[in-house]
């Protein structure tokens, strides 16, 4: 597709965002980033060794790929900002995935800490891209405090359960027409993706739907198409939805 996704200066051919965890070996998920088309990965900093003391998925990462770090595995605002620094000095980029949980067995987002979290990074420079729960003021909140993106979840992380609030995303899309907004955890099958970019989405992350399918590389295969049928769809236009029938064939002129 020609249809290409700016973030923060940066032009992205894919609208497709990929993980790095839970696969079953280093060669599944790099023919999975192969398939995916994904120019973007997401790495957990408090999760691999960013001294590279001890092999990990960051020595099978694709080079051309943009690393994503992100503070998964974070309660509290503090411990994210100083996750988030530690990753600008690992791996030389101002780019973090600001993730805060708030409770450790649904790992839905404390909203409130985040926010403070992004106030911080955002002053100290960073390119913050927060994790929170579908709420449009608090989307507000993040892009007022200078986050260029927000990130959504659809459903819970690694849920599988797909969009389980269309109408916050729909209105989401309504109301900030001009925010990139990227929709983050709970896709499980393509046609969750196919939904999410039909409702405006401009770009997915997703990682267990992929790393957990039986076979990872043609689930992201199918992931990319998923992704670019959505959003030509979006772009297209659906027809109005009525309440009766309407004929596919004009009567008008017909044969009596």
């Amino acid at each position: 597709m020609s249809d290409t996704f700016q973030l923060a200066g940066t032009t992205f051919s894919s609208r497709l965002i990929i993980g790095t965890g839970k696969y079953r070996s280093y060669d599944e998920m790099k023919a999975a980033h192969s398939a995916s088309g994904a120019e973007m990965v997401t790495v957990a900093v408090n999760r691999v060794p960013l001294d590279h003391s001890t092999e990990s998925f960051l020595d099978h990462l694709d080079p051309a790929m943009k690393i994503l770090p992100n503070t998964a595995g974070c309660y509290d605002a503090d411990h994210a900002i100083r996750t988030a620094r530690l990753a600008r000095e690992a791996l030389d980029t101002d780019w973090i995935k600001l993730e805060v949980i708030g409770d450790p067995v649904t790992l839905l987002p404390d909203n409130e800490q985040t926010l403070a979290a992004a106030k911080v990074l955002v002053g100290e420079g960073f390119i913050v891209l927060p994790y929170f729960t579908d709420d449009l003021i608090m989307a507000k909140k993040l892009l007022d405090a200078g986050c260029p993106a927000v990130m959504p979840l659809a459903a819970p992380i690694g849920s599988g359960m797909g969009v389980q609030n269309p109408s916050n995303l729909r209105i989401m899309r309504e109301q900030l027409p001009d925010a990139v907004i990227i929709v983050d955890a709970g896709v499980g099958v393509p046609s969750d993706a196919a939904i999410a970019m039909e409702l405006g989405a401009d770009a997915i992350l997703m990682n267990t739907a992929i790393a957990e399918a039986r076979d990872a590389a043609q689930m992201a295969t199918a992931m990319k198409l998923a992704v670019e049928a959505g959003r030509l769809g979006y772009l297209a236009g659906r027809m109005p939805k009525r309440l009766y029938a309407s004929a596919s064939s004009p009567i008008a002129g017909a044969i009596k």
